[in-house]
């Protein structure tokens, strides 16, 4: 059986997200600095081989200085801005190292059935009837129904069984909904799960927590909730 319940509000903590800032570079590293080497040879050749009867002129001597420091700055900054794309890379994965084996929740349909419970918090713009449809990570159809939903936010609750009273085994099941109002005009419901962080892979960029057979980066996350253990 199936029942949708009011929501309530959890004690929750907000996810942090962070930016990344690798594309803030924008400049080539090696190329810069083989094009300041360049210039500083071409420099330094022309002040040992000036004419001494008519020296390098004082403006144009100046302006060449001016573009020294400036290759030079760039290169400064440079290497600065590769700091901080590492640290910052740095301080993603430590954020989602510590989402890991915490329940979070974030906007999906895929939900965790456990010891016979999955919950999907569906957000109803305005009244309407909906068919409800719940299918296993195998795509099997598990479980359907209609329901009357008020507007506003509900809990719809599973209870593992399909119609013919069968449990179905503890695992990842995807909801799907469709709805009419009262004129038979479609009604879109955001369905959101709450579940635990399985794993956080490192490997991209950036990175992505694995929650319901789901991946999801760490900006997708909207609560969590604290383990009631």
């Amino acid at each position: 059986m199936a029942a949708i319940i009011p929501a309530t509000t959890s004690q929750v903590t907000s996810a942090v997200n962070t930016a990344d800032v690798a594309s803030a570079a924008g400049v080539d590293k090696n190329a810069l600095a083989g094009n300041f080497q360049n210039f500083l040879t071409l420099l330094t050749t022309q002040l040992n081989n000036q004419n001494p009867l008519d020296p390098l002129d004082t403006n144009q001597f100046t302006a060449q200085f001016v573009q020294f420091a400036q290759v030079e700055q760039q290169l400064k900054q440079n290497d600065q801005l590769a700091t901080l794309v590492a640290l910052q890379k740095t301080a993603q994965n430590t954020a989602a190292l510590e989402f890991v084996s915490q329940t979070v929740s974030v906007d999906g349909a895929t939900a965790p059935l456990t010891d016979g419970v999955a919950t999907w918090e569906l957000t109803v713009p305005k009244p309407a009837t909906a068919m409800v449809s719940i299918q296993s990570a195998t795509g099997q159809s598990v479980y359907s129904g209609n329901f009357a939903m008020d507007a506003g936010r509900s809990h719809f609750v599973w209870d593992g069984k399909d119609a013919s009273g069968l449990q179905w085994p503890d695992g990842n099941y995807t909801i799907s909904i469709t709805a009419l109002d009262a004129n038979s005009q479609p009604v879109a419901i955001a369905t959101e799960i709450q579940a635990q962080v399985d794993s956080a892979d490192l490997t991209q960029n950036p990175p992505l927590l694995s929650i319901a057979g789901q991946d999801y980066t760490l900006d997708k996350i909207k609560r969590v909730v604290r383990n009631s253990n």
